[in-house]
Formats: structure tokens, sequence, C-alpha cells
């Protein structure tokens, strides 16, 4: 085990023992609560990129703080303060779309659960994910190959757009998204934000996977 191992695991059980110490864990709820934005920014921000991080230790065999890396920091916790929008917007949204009898299943935790996560992947995870992958190309392009005034077009062709879809879209939303989701979504609200705080290290991990193990075929 690196020396790298034994940071990132210790910075998890930091982070685990935060949530789950009552005097700190009363803290994180109460800032949930109270600046939901300012808590979507920090958890996705610390643990989405710890999801990167990880990911890029399993591809390459090493740790590496790359860079551009503030730059892609601030991109997961830009994405939390989405996030955070968006939970609350699909949840309100299938809700009442369950009550006016638009879906079925009103008053069962589970149908609004499932939908709830189906429809929020199927119609904002792509275009949040394709968002993603735009960004995390750009700091390669600008940062670690040192390219300057890039333009959109430059970026766009330097995605593999067909493993996007043929693996991040295709694969791992219905195969892990989803499912992941509708646990979230069965969650008390007040809970639902340490899952998707830990489900963050997932998603850095899935993207930044699938791009740098592209890459390597490459």
């Amino acid at each position: 085990m690196k020396k790298g191992d034994v940071i990132w695991i210790a910075a998890l059980i930091g982070v685990i023992v935060f949530l789950v110490l009552p005097a700190t864990h009363k803290i994180f709820i109460s800032v949930t609560t109270n600046y939901p934005y300012i808590a979507g920014f920090l958890k996705f921000a610390i643990l989405a990129t710890m999801g990167d991080l990880l990911a890029y230790r399993i591809v390459t065999s090493e740790w590496k703080i790359r860079k551009g890396f503030f730059f892609r920091t601030f991109i997961w916790g830009f994405l939390g303060v989405v996030i955070v929008l968006i939970f609350n917007i699909f949840g309100a949204g299938v809700a009442a779309a369950m009550k006016a009898g638009l879906l079925p299943g009103e008053g069962y935790p589970i149908a609004f659960a499932f939908f709830t996560s189906a429809i929020m992947n199927l119609s904002f995870a792509p275009s949040m994910m394709g968002f993603h992958r735009l960004t995390d190309t750009y700091a390669d392009l600008r940062f670690i190959k040192g390219q300057k005034n890039l333009k959109l077009d430059q970026v766009l062709h330097e995605v593999d757009w067909y493993d996007f879809v043929s693996f991040v879209v295709l694969k791992t939303i219905p195969l892990f998204w989803i499912p992941a989701h509708t646990i979230t979504f069965l969650l008390p609200p007040e809970y639902r934000v340490l899952m998707a705080a830990f489900l963050s290290i997932a998603l850095g991990a899935i993207l930044s996977f699938a791009k740098a193990k592209n890459k390597q075929r490459q």
C-alpha cells in the first residue's frame, strides 16, 4: 500500500467520522439545511475530487494532483450546487405528478423514489455528465497540454462522444445511477445529502475512470 493510499483512506475515514459523530453530524445537518448551496458546493468539491484522484490511481497506479486541480475542484463544487437544486426540483415535480394522477403509486415511497431517480437520470444526468466531460477535457488541454485560446469546437472534437454515450450514458445510468438514486430518494430528506455526498465519490470515479481508460487505449 502506497503512502497516497493511506492518505486517501484516512481522508475518507475522516469524512465518515465527521458525519457519524453526533456533534459534527448536527453541524452538517444544520449547514445543509440553512446553507444548502454552500453545503452542496463543499460536498462535491471534496468528495467528487476524491473520486477523481481515486480514478487516476486505479488507471495509472499512482497518486497525482494534476495541473488544473483547482479548476476541476471548482467545477465539481458548481455541479454540487446544481445538484442540490435538481434534487429538490425533481422530487417536488414527481410528488406533484403523482398527486395529479400523472404517475402511479402515490403514497408508496418506492414508487416516488424510483420515478424521481429514473426521470432525473434519464433527462438531467446526460447533460450534466456531458458538461463535466467538456470541462474536464478543457482542463486537460489547457493545463496539462498547455494549449491557450481554446475554442469550443476544439474541446468538442477532443471528446470521445462514442465512449461517453456507449458507456457513461447507456451503461452507468440504467445499471448504477437509477438504482443508486432510488435508494437515495427512499431516505428521509435530511439524509439524502449524506447519500449524495458518498455517491459523488462514485460519480467522480466513474466519469474520470471511463475517460482515463479510453485515453489509455488510444
